[in-house]
């Protein structure tokens, strides 16, 4: 931490660290077409094959785009908040610097990972609040429980929280070199064992599969949206959704966290 940063105070601070996420908002603006493509394409046509296309010729039970539209909600609030912080730091701390252009700014350390950390999740709501009205327009509507709308703000918080965690994680472990690979890995897992597709208690037949989804913490972001959102169909509590979400994100931010500092001091 500079001289500079320890002798200014808090709201000198906080306008500092509102000016850079201010700049990194308008840029997204500017880039709105490149973020909605890379956001929104792969659950808008998940959406639109499984829930529309299949449920129309017969091949999926009716309801099941009901079941299948709060995974998908999960699904794009976590990959959207892992998108918005992996590849940028990973870059930043690699070939571009731009990290080293930051650092030196007039604010904490903390305070630079904390703004990376607020813009993913910013991202993250932006680009699942959009599904909504996406999933009007593909099924004719959504399901939605005002009464439930607490557990959904929750369920979108915690899950940008989570994808936060694990870009900052992967932002700050991977070298360069490996980003793709590294990212091939992680997403698939995290996509096909995230119970977006499917309810979590629907798997007790195949025990030894629901006990891997149980490992990631995408499936209890989906679960909790499903709660919100399709409380009839059987699910996961969302105070025990909720309960994992905050252990996950408290592992995942103090690991990614200690990583940033260190690459930060390198």
């Amino acid at each position: 931490m500079s001289a500079a940063a320890v002798q200014l105070d808090p709201i000198s601070r906080g306008e500092v660290f509102l000016a850079v996420l201010r700049r990194d908002v308008y840029v997204t603006w500017k880039e709105l077409p490149a973020f909605l493509a890379q956001v929104i394409l792969q659950p808008l046509f998940l959406l639109f094959v499984f829930g529309k296309v299949l449920g129309s010729l017969g091949y999926t039970q009716h309801g099941y785009a009901d079941l299948l539209f709060p995974g998908l909600l999960g699904l794009t609030v976590v990959l959207t908040s892992i998108q918005a912080l992996a590849f940028p730091l990973v870059a930043e701390f690699g070939w571009t610097r731009e990290i080293e252009d930051r650092l030196p700014a007039p604010m904490p350390t903390s305070y630079v990972a904390a703004e990376k950390v607020l813009f993913a999740m910013l991202r993250a709501f932006v680009a699942t609040l959009i599904m909504i009205p996406i999933g009007y327009a593909i099924l004719g509507h959504v399901p939605w429980q005002w009464k439930n709308v607490g557990w959904f703000v929750a369920a979108l918080v915690l899950g940008a929280l989570v994808g936060a965690g694990i870009g900052l994680l992967i932002g700050t472990l991977v070298q360069p070199q490996r980003i793709n690979i590294v990212f091939s890995l992680v997403f698939t897992p995290l996509l096909f064992t995230g119970c977006t597709q499917y309810p979590w208690p629907s798997l007790a037949r195949l025990r030894w599969f629901q006990v891997i989804t149980a490992g990631n913490p995408m499936t209890y972001v989906s679960e909790m949206m499903r709660g919100a959102l399709t409380p009839a169909v059987p699910h996961i509590q969302p105070w025990i959704c909720l309960v994992v979400a905050l252990g996950a994100i408290i592992l995942l931010m103090t690991v990614g966290v200690r990583g940033f500092y260190r690459r930060a001091i390198d």
